[in-house]
């Protein structure tokens, strides 16, 4: 008798994640983990748990809030750094433009999301990190399908594109000079369909704002936006009442929601595996250019 142990699709991404979140534990003095609530970053937080149990994970958490999220992502957020007993630091945008160090959109397309480069840049000097792991994937953008999995940042935080470094055999350089660090994305391989598959077997608790519910939103550049006090709205912009979730959560002032009846994550799944635009295609950020996540990237961005 021999034992026929074979690893699914998601339990070989679930591997291969945990390798790389021990790799930069073991490679760098002091990573953080870069949270903002939303699922890419909530499955990083599991895994890590997972990687690490049952010691508490090695990662400081960082989420750089904007000051215009919506209200459930916060909860969400609190709750989780209280049930994981993690280390939660927060940089501000507001106070950030309250200093001076960064000025504030104005107009009907405002939006802070591009205010958070300067943040995060500000928040990963101050706590003297080396590494920060973020949720990105590379079916999301095209910016983001080029990107290694330790993707090194100058002394300013940017990224090169046409000078990164190869990664053979699973073979990672973290080698950096002072000042400089690196941008890790262990969920590179993932797609947004292997997130729900994954989160459903593992049953991960998920904001609210997932799952279809009744909300008033209004449409522009072809999105539906939530409204929302921080959102001012065109005149011929009508608020309407429509079952909503959102694929994405960012800031509220530039994240799309989809009509939708999708109420479990069996549902979700369904609805993704027959979806034509991608979950970023309801980000109102990346609209503003060809190039305009390639461009944040450059400067800082996550």
């Amino acid at each position: 008798m021999t034992a026929n142990y074979r690893l699914n699709h998601l339990r070989e991404l679930e591997s291969e994640s945990i390798f790389v979140l021990r790799e930069v534990a073991a490679q760098f003095e002091n990573p953080v983990l870069l949270f903002s609530g939303g699922k890419d970053s909530i499955l990083m937080v599991h895994l890590a748990v997972k990687a690490f149990h049952p010691a508490k994970i090695p990662f400081t958490l960082l989420h750089v809030d904007t000051g215009h999220n919506f209200q459930e992502t916060i909860d969400y957020r609190d709750q989780l750094v209280e049930r994981i007993g993690a280390n939660l630091v927060v940089g501000s945008v507001q106070e950030a433009i309250d200093k001076g160090m960064v000025r504030e959109e104005t107009g009907f397309n405002a939006t802070r999301n591009y205010l958070q480069t300067a943040v995060l840049l500000d928040s990963l000097e101050k706590g003297k990190y080396d590494a920060a792991l973020g949720g990105g994937r590379r079916d999301e953008e095209k910016a983001r399908a080029k990107e290694r999995f330790f993707s090194h940042r100058d002394e300013f935080g940017q990224w090169d594109p046409k000078n990164q470094r190869p990664e053979l055999w699973n073979l990672f350089n973290g080698r950096k000079l002072y000042g400089e660090h690196f941008r890790v994305f262990p969920i590179s391989n993932w797609t947004e369909l292997d997130v729900w598959q994954y989160l459903a077997v593992e049953q991960v608790e998920l904001p609210s704002l997932y799952f279809a519910h009744e909300r008033e939103v209004f449409k522009r550049d072809g999105m539906l936006l939530a409204d929302s006090e921080v959102l001012p709205r065109r005149p011929e912009e009508q608020l309407e009442k429509k079952m909503v979730r959102c694929r994405t959560i960012g800031d509220i002032t530039c994240t799309g929601v989809w009509e939708s009846q999708a109420s479990t994550l069996e549902d979700i799944i369904a609805e993704v595996s027959i979806a034509r635009q991608t979950e970023r295609g309801g980000r109102a950020d990346d609209k503003r250019s060809e190039t305009a996540m390639e461009d944040r990237k450059k400067q800082g961005y996550f």
